[in-house]
């Protein structure tokens, strides 16, 4: 596979908490600065959770269920997805203030990709449960081991932010409005009506409740994903920003939820965390006592949505370039053009012919090369044992490819 796909893992870059409300172009990676240092320090009550999971089924042949998309380079920048959001997340936090969740058969990847990576800090999943039970076990850990006001922070694998320094804003801003009690998110401005994201309904600003976030404002509610007409509603309006599931709270608020929202998922994940402190075998016990039994259910929807309708979820705004990898349109959008007919090519362009051919994502995985000869508008991704050609139109469909191979028992493509 294209090194510009697989990234070299030797290249590796080596105040008092407040109470509780009264309610239940893509950026390059750069050493870490004296002033980064220096806010890291301000933040030592922060740790931040990747939660690495998911297959990635919009990005089948590439993305496997051995090999997600957070282990590859999709940007060709030299940094998987997953080496990004981590150098990301540590100029905020700090060395040994980042951890990873991931399935058990991710971690000898990430721990290559990742060699600064204490192995007390990734959390290994024998089955995937959502990431209500990722986060929730995280901060149960993270709150034994430090303190139970410490404040986590879940941020994706998989995203792609541009723009660092008004990251780390909110980031800090997030942090301080979690002190204060609240389950804070980070909302992404929306630049277009968009159907594939959900949207956050801000409300009023928590400017006076919490003075170090200047910007925090109160959470109505959280919105599915909307049909065109919803979207184009919700962005003339101005109130509305998209969900990137990004979540920022104290443990022992996380937990409190959680207790009172799925209280057997809170016995299951406390017993579990309580093993990680026991160390020796204890933890491999308590997972197969309890892992495969925990409900599988996202935060949105386990925590954040019943919580706002109570008024103990606040958001900062997100006003730096966010994009969320989710098929192989989304990856074009990040991409160079090869041409002036706005081909692009993830992989060796020397692997990629074309003539009378526009508008074409190209992955030439396989090592041979690819000739398009009047071929307009798809997606053609070629891997040594799979080759999907598909219009651009229907990317969000290629999951439903992946289910197809799935009913016909082709596991070994998956």
């Amino acid at each position: 596979m294209s090194s510009m796909i697989d990234a070299n893992a030797q290249n590796a870059q080596h105040g008092e908490p407040q109470d509780t409300p009264g309610v239940a172009t893509t950026e390059r990676q750069e050493p870490q600065s004296l002033s980064g240092r220096a806010e890291a320090n301000e933040n030592q009550d922060f740790y931040a959770v990747i939660p690495a999971g998911g297959t990635g089924t919009r990005l089948w042949p590439l993305s496997r269920e051995a090999k997600p998309k957070f282990l590859y380079d999709l940007l060709g920048q030299g940094r998987t997805l997953i080496q990004s959001t981590y150098d990301r997340l540590e100029r905020v936090a700090g060395r040994g203030h980042v951890t990873v969740s991931t399935g058990w058969r991710h971690v000898a990847a990430i721990r290559e990709q990742l060699p600064q990576l204490d192995g007390n800090d990734i959390f290994a999943e024998p089955v995937p449960r959502d990431s209500t039970a990722a986060i929730c076990l995280a901060a149960a850990v993270l709150a034994r081991r430090h303190g139970e006001r410490v404040v986590v922070g879940s941020f994706a694998a998989d995203h792609v932010i541009r723009g660092a320094a008004s990251f780390a804003r909110a980031v800090r801003e997030a942090v301080a409005t979690a002190r204060a009690g609240y389950v804070t998110t980070i909302g992404i401005a929306a630049s277009r009506p968009s159907t594939a994201f959900g949207y956050i309904h801000q409300g009023r600003s928590l400017a006076a409740d919490v003075p170090e976030a200047p910007s925090a404002r109160l959470v109505e509610r959280f919105v599915e994903k909307p049909d065109a007409a919803t979207a184009q509603a919700y962005l003339s309006t101005g109130e509305y920003r998209w969900n990137a599931g990004m979540f920022v709270m104290r443990a022992d608020v996380l937990l409190g939820h959680l207790r009172e929202y799925k209280p057997r998922m809170y016995d299951a994940i406390s017993a579990i965390a309580d093993a990680y402190l026991a160390g020796g075998d204890a933890v491999d016990e308590a997972m197969a006592t309890h892992w495969s039994g925990i409900e599988k259910i996202a935060f949105d929807y386990a925590v954040a949505e019943p919580l706002s309708v109570q008024g103990g979820v606040a958001m900062i705004p997100g006003d730096f370039g966010w994009d969320d990898i989710g098929d192989f349109n989304s990856v074009a959008a990040l991409l160079p053009s090869a041409n002036q007919q706005n081909i692009k090519i993830l992989g060796d362009r020397e692997n990629v012919s074309y003539i009378d051919s526009a508008g074409d994502v190209v992955v030439p995985a396989a090592g041979r090369t690819i000739a398009l000869l009047g071929v307009n508008d798809m997606v053609v991704v070629d891997t040594p044992d799979a080759l999907l050609v598909a219009p651009r139109a229907r990317s969000q469909e290629v999951k439903n490819m992946v289910a197809h191979l799935r009913q016909e028992g082709r596991d070994e493509l998956l």
